[in-house]
């Protein structure tokens, strides 16, 4: 995959090894002047903040880094039928998934949905009864890579489980001054 640089969109190389494995956020983009969506709705961007139209009308402004406001606007216009999904996709630049995805985000949980801070994961791997046998070595001395070693688990997700309050740290080893 070989996608060169337009704009401000990203530039991906895999051959320089920056394809990366976790999805990225595709920003929108907000040209300069003002962009028409379709024949009855526009947009611009001025002075940081983002202008939309209707006909010759401005009807709502936001910040230009308010991404969740953006989403929220964007999928309203889908939802009212004053822009198609595939519009919105063109005129911002963004992917026609990622408008699909957030126009079903507001059908199923409406307009807090834009809002709410990410849902945080679980570990799968730190279940009750291994996070007890975690804690009894880590109680005994052992340091966090031996512990990862002895149960079959990355020490990096004890590490986290221990920044999260799940794990406590465990005692630290005092080792003879020499003299």
């Amino acid at each position: 995959m070989r996608r060169f640089c337009s704009g401000r969109r990203v530039l991906f190389l895999p051959e320089c090894g920056n394809n990366f494995g976790m999805p990225q956020v595709q920003l929108p983009i907000f040209p300069a002047g003002v962009t028409h969506i379709n024949s009855e709705v526009a947009f611009e961007e001025r002075d940081g903040k983002v202008y939309y139209f209707n006909g010759h009308l401005p009807v709502f402004v936001h910040e230009k880094s308010a991404l969740g406001t953006f989403r929220l606007f964007s999928t309203q216009l889908v939802i009212n039928g004053n822009a198609t999904q595939a519009e919105i996709s063109r005129a911002f630049g963004v992917p026609l998934v990622t408008v699909k995805r957030y126009v079903k985000l507001y059908r199923e949980s409406g307009a807090a949905a834009f809002f709410a801070p990410a849902k945080k994961r679980s570990g799968s791997k730190l279940t009750a009864e291994v996070c007890q046998q975690v804690q009894g070595l880590l109680d005994q001395g052992l340091t966090v890579p031996e512990v990862g070693r002895e149960v079959g688990i990355l020490s990096n997700t004890l590490h986290k489980a221990i920044r999260a309050g799940r794990l406590r740290p465990g005692k630290k080893k005092i080792y003879p001054t020499m003299r």
